[in-house]
């Protein structure tokens, strides 16, 4: 029932329970899809015609170059025996506590996060067939090194672990303790494929473009207020 002012006029019926509206949610969705989008588009040009972005690259990639132990552990953190283990779990943990809970559709977030992973080589594998692109010389003569498949392994293994445990955890502190932890984790890999050779910095790049892409949706979805 709508209510009258004291000049009789029809008032506004109270606010509707739920997820609260914000001018600047939609422009920040935008831009959160926006750049990561431009950024690949522009790598993946850069390195198709071998512009001066990708040879500069490539000159970088050169001074970076230093292998050690501590370098291949980081590097190794992106193998699909570690991080895929370490998500599978995760998710395992999540689900039971979901379904314990008694909550509807418990299985959805793991499920959505399993479904990531299992998408990265269908993405990663077509790319580097029609990419192409040489590795470093360490690597020898082999092509096909763009974007890292690698560093899309750990992006999604990390970042999915991250968005299905934020909403159990308590507290502000933890969570943005578990995200600078995946943060750490990802940089740690990158680096580590970097200074031992296996990928130019690019191909690193490109990779967290595309993951930031995929990721965001359901990271969205995490930090909206329920009603």
């Amino acid at each position: 029932m709508r209510h009258t002012d004291p000049a009789g006029r029809p008032r506004t019926t109270p606010p509707v329970r739920g997820r609260p509206t914000t001018p600047w949610g939609r422009p920040a969705a935008l831009l959160l899809l926006g750049v990561p989008a431009l950024v690949f588009a522009l790598i993946t040009w850069q390195v198709v015609a071998h512009g001066p972005l990708a040879r500069a690259d490539e000159r970088l990639s050169g001074s970076l170059v230093s292998r050690g132990a501590s370098t291949q552990f980081l590097a190794d953190l992106g193998n699909i025996t570690v991080a895929v283990p370490v998500l599978a779990l995760v998710l395992l943990l999540v689900a039971r506590r979901a379904r314990a809970t008694g909550g509807d559709h418990w299985w959805r977030p793991s499920a959505a996060a399993a479904l990531l992973m299992a998408a990265v080589p269908l993405w990663v594998l077509p790319l580097k067939e029609l990419i192409d692109r040489p590795g470093p010389s360490i690597m020898g003569p082999g092509t096909g090194f763009f974007p890292s498949g690698h560093t899309a392994t750990a992006s999604i293994a990390y970042g999915g672990a991250v968005l299905v445990l934020l909403p159990w955890l308590r507290g502000a502190r933890a969570r943005r303790a578990i995200v600078v932890v995946a943060v750490v984790l990802n940089l740690g890999v990158g680096f580590g494929l970097v200074r031992q050779g296996y990928h130019w910095p690019l191909d690193v790049v490109a990779s967290w473009c595309v993951c930031a892409l995929l990721l965001s949706r359901p990271w969205l979805r995490t930090r909206r207020p329920a009603g």
